[in-house]
């Protein structure tokens, strides 16, 4: 077994990050129940669902650390989750804007910038799109996009990987994972761009509602769960990270990811407590409460 081929640090090392496992999941279901008390339903879902990113990385990345053989399943369930995650976010800052229809009522005049991360960061010259319900329509396609093909892609990758037909990481272009992982993260990088168009967008009027350190740890989780553990696993196919029996450099690559996403997700979930556990009525901006009131007192 895994646990009798530990020597005693490697026992401690699991034990702890097993328990910052658990406290993480804890500090989660705490959190949603408050959030279930005293969120409007409206909201309450979508909520729910950004602060269970990181316990759930947290989860996949410890069993897969118990359980290596696992790991390609671990990982697939991490990234389906975090491809809906990215659409939930964008969600949540039309919500906090009031809806849509506020949404497009407080921005009538204004433009989405869409020269920003991480698609066209560079391109300045690119236009300035009107607000209008047809462009939030394509920014929430561009989401939902994402969390609806990913899924798609790693079932086929798990059916190729089951038939020996993918090797996860291969940079082979005989082999199938690199074409994959290639639309992957064309589609990752289309599903980023409308969340950072409407934060860019948002950030100023959802600054009372602290929308910059949710953004923060948003990103922190894109990071993270994609680059971070795609640098270091590719680096341990190219023998870059070296063996260390009976580990492989491949099962020891695996072993560094899952034991930094346990450690960080751990953080996150503990600060993002701290960000989104606030009382709903200091969550609407003052700006919607004085143009509703202006509305109100203009109907005769």
């Amino acid at each position: 077994s895994l646990s009798a081929g530990l020597d005693l640090p490697g026992r401690f090392l699991f034990a702890i990050l097993t328990l910052m496992m658990l406290i993480a999941n804890l500090v989660f279901m705490e959190e949603a129940v408050y959030i279930y008390r005293k969120i409007p339903s409206s909201k309450r879902s979508i909520i729910i669902w950004i602060n269970a990113a990181a316990p759930v990385m947290a989860t996949t990345s410890c069993i897969g650390m118990w359980i290596p053989r696992s790991t390609m399943f671990t990982d697939f369930t991490a990234a389906v989750f975090f491809a809906i995650v990215i659409h939930k976010f964008l969600m949540m800052m039309i919500k906090e804007c009031g809806g849509q229809k506020l949404l497009l009522r407080r921005f009538e005049n204004g433009h989405f910038t869409i020269s920003t991360g991480p698609c066209c960061c560079c391109c300045l010259c690119l236009p300035r799109v009107r607000i209008t319900r047809r462009a939030l329509f394509w920014l929430k396609l561009g989401t939902f996009q994402f969390a609806c093909f990913r899924p798609i892609l790693i079932f086929l990758s798990i059916v190729l990987w089951t038939n020996g037909n993918y090797t996860l990481y291969s940079l082979s272009p005989k082999g199938a994972a690199i074409w994959i992982n290639s639309v992957v993260g064309v589609l990752t990088i289309i599903g980023l761009w409308p969340v950072g168009i409407m934060f860019r967008q948002v950030r100023k009027v959802l600054n009372c509602k602290k929308i910059i350190p949710k953004f923060a740890l948003y990103q922190f989780i894109v990071i993270l769960n994609n680059v971070q553990t795609t640098i270091i696993k590719m680096l341990a196919t190219q023998r870059i990270i070296a063996c260390a029996p009976p580990l492989s450099s491949s099962a020891r690559g695996a072993y560094v990811a899952q034991q930094l996403l346990i450690m960080e997700m751990f953080l996150i979930t503990l600060i993002s407590r701290v960000v989104y556990r606030r009382r709903y009525d200091d969550l609407e901006p003052p700006e919607c409460t004085a143009e509703e009131a202006g509305d109100k007192k203009q109907i005769p």
